[in-house]
């Protein structure tokens, strides 16, 4: 598919997967890592990418640890969204789905694969709140939103492959984990 141009873009959160707890590693420690992914749709960049749909938007996704410790990505990029740090009772309370149709701007940016350096990714450098006086146009995609907690198999369906081979399903074990962080 054709990369979004790098550049800043007014953009509108539609979509939250809860991709589940997942093993990670973190300075050679293997560990479990509870994690959600974001979509943003770019409301002025529209293509046309099937006849039958028209044209629509162009959308972005970015992975997250849901964790809002004071180092983590998901912080650092809410903090700038938000334009100030959580106070330690945000931070334990905030629920990341209150980030759906929030307006923002993304900063694009096009980086290299490891794998094979001709080949570029688009990726979020950065998030940060709309300027003032500037308007997100209303939102076309429809608000998605796929958590454990309101299983729903229709929607894990509707996903791509690639996001339900990454362990999306309740198992006995995934689901005490995901009891024991939400607790």
């Amino acid at each position: 598919r054709e990369l979004i141009p790098a550049g800043n873009y007014i953009a509108r959160c539609y979509k939250m997967i809860e991709i589940g707890t997942i093993p990670t590693e973190y300075l050679g420690t293997p560990k479990m890592t509870p994690t959600v992914r974001f979509g943003w749709e770019l409301p002025l960049e529209l293509k046309v990418s099937k006849e039958e749909n028209g044209e629509q938007p162009c959308v972005i996704e970015k992975e997250y640890t849901l964790s809002l410790a004071d180092k983590a990505n998901l912080r650092r990029d809410l903090k700038s969204w938000r334009g100030k740090d959580f106070t330690p009772t945000e931070a334990e309370n905030f629920d990341v789905t209150k980030l759906l149709g929030v307006p923002c701007m993304l900063n694009i940016i096009h980086i290299p694969s490891k794998k094979d350096p001709l080949k570029f990714y688009e990726n979020i450098s950065s998030i940060s709140p709309m300027p003032k006086g500037m308007v997100c146009p209303d939102q076309i995609n429809p608000t998605f939103v796929f958590d454990f907690e309101s299983y729903d198999q229709t929607k894990f369906d509707g996903l791509p492959d690639f996001l339900k081979g990454r362990n999306l399903h309740l198992s006995g074990i995934r689901m005490r984990l995901l009891l024991i962080f939400r607790s």
